[in-house]
């Protein structure tokens, strides 16, 4: 009976120090604390992004075409005797279609003349030429404007100086919810970031276009606001 529990005895033995080993193995997980902070940062937009546009019609293709070249070649010369760069200047859309008559008999349409469409978008960095361009652009022949988009040149910088306010941010919350849970923040564990870039886009269709040939056109640019948010997670330490 005594040479079976020599051999018992040595796996018991074993298996406790196996099992002393796994739970030591075992760290106790650290506690930490995850926040999300925001941060906005604002400036006076110094640039301005437009789509200016000339539509042209006539009962044949090479009559809207030459009508639409010759209104958007003013169009270009004013813009860059208005000091807007060449580089400024891309075309964006050209188009010469059919205008169809439709018949309520069934009748097969018919071609009653075209439409010709040449648009390009521009970059003005002087904001204070802006309502005069505008002006001058639909005084001599455009007659489509789409849309006013201002920014930030230097967009970089503000979107840094969002990114530290942001940062701040989330250690102040993270600082709150470690001193009321009686602990202190230690390293840094993860950072992520995500950015809302929001900024006024004021729109103008046709209608003003048209209305704008009276006097120069009032322009309020606005503020540009750029919102970064960041998601941090901290070590407690006691």
């Amino acid at each position: 009976m005594s040479r079976f529990i020599a051999p018992l005895f040595l796996v018991l033995a074993f298996m406790i120090v196996s099992a002393t080993v796994g739970v030591a193995a075992e760290k106790p997980t650290k506690r930490n604390v995850s926040v999300t902070g925001v941060g906005v940062a604002k400036a006076r937009p110094d640039t301005a992004s437009i789509s200016i546009g000339v539509v042209s019609e006539g009962e044949t293709a090479k009559q809207a075409l030459d009508q639409n070249t010759a209104a958007m070649g003013r169009v270009i010369v004013e813009l860059k005797g208005q000091k807007v760069d060449a580089k400024d200047i891309q075309t964006t859309n050209f188009t010469v279609r059919p205008k169809f008559q439709h018949f309520k008999d069934g009748k097969p349409p018919v071609i009653i003349g075209y439409r010709v469409v040449n648009s390009v978008r521009i970059m003005v960095r002087n904001l204070k030429l802006l309502g005069a361009i505008l002006d001058q652009a639909v005084s001599l022949g455009s007659n489509q404007i789409n849309g006013i988009a201002f920014t930030v040149e230097d967009a970089a910088s503000l979107e840094n100086v969002a990114r530290k306010l942001a940062m701040d941010n989330a250690r102040q919350k993270a600082e709150l919810y470690a001193s009321a849970g009686n602990a202190k923040l230690g390293k840094v564990l993860v950072i992520s970031e995500d950015f809302v870039d929001s900024a006024p886009r004021p729109m103008f269709g046709r209608a003003a276009a048209m209305s704008a040939k009276a006097a120069q056109v009032p322009i309020e640019p606005g503020e540009h606001r750029v919102e970064a948010r960041v998601n941090v997670s901290w070590e407690l330490q006691d």
